[in-house]
């Protein structure tokens, strides 16, 4: 299993903890049934830590033209927004919101050139609120393609998400469905596209990050 490289601190941190915790369960805790249930929670929580941090191998059904998600979740907007950032246009959106259970590390959803990249610093209120796309802690990059086609792509943290990491260089040249960062704990991806843009998800759908198309350019 391919571990995110940016969490190995914090699954050490975690499976010490756990040990930490398991040694108190088996050496203080009454009766013994007790513990060994207390044990068996603490385990299955640092197993489903290191299954949140995975990489995940991923068939890449993404290019220049198809736009695949970048976020393993659920589709929670999808409609017509003003992009005063970087674009300064209409766009059609497409938001992913991914809760505990999903993997959390992100994917580039096109492929082309860097253009863009910022990170702001923000609240950090519920991921799915349409506020939190102006409010809260996030980073933004513009990939140009190769025809020349702009689409931009914005991590978001969540109420517990502390670190979004984003391996954006502006310049640097990035393929659909590998890996571009990873957000820690429940948060949201949203891309901006083209009017023009065939949309092919609907507020509801369950997509894979890499795999699942959500948009096709003209």
């Amino acid at each position: 299993m391919k571990i995110d490289k940016d969490s190995y601190g914090d699954l050490a941190l975690v499976f010490v903890l756990a040990a930490f915790a398991i040694w108190a369960c088996l050496r203080f805790v009454q009766p013994r049934w007790l513990a060994w249930t207390l044990t068996a929670v603490v385990w299955v929580f640092a197993m489903w830590q290191l299954f949140f941090f995975r990489v995940p191998e991923r068939r890449r059904a993404g290019n220049g033209k198809l736009i695949s998600s970048a976020a393993d979740g659920r589709v929670v907007i999808v409609d017509e927004s003003y992009e005063d950032e970087v674009l300064g246009r209409d766009c059609k959106r497409v938001c992913v919101y991914m809760d505990f259970f999903d993997v959390h590390v992100n994917f580039w959803p096109v492929s082309g050139t860097v253009k863009y990249y910022r990170y702001h610093v923000g609240k950090h209120l519920l991921a799915f609120r349409p506020k939190a796309s102006e409010d809260n802690e996030h980073t933004t990059a513009v990939i140009l393609t190769p025809d020349g086609q702009e689409v931009l792509f914005r991590q978001l943290a969540g109420t517990f998400a502390r670190r979004i990491v984003c391996y954006a260089e502006p310049g640097s040249e990035v393929q659909a469905g590998e890996q571009c960062g990873i957000i820690k704990f429940g948060s949201r991806l949203d891309i901006y596209l083209p009017l023009d843009a065939e949309i092919r998800v609907k507020v509801g759908d369950h997509v894979k990050a890499a795999e699942d198309i959500i948009a096709s350019l003209r």
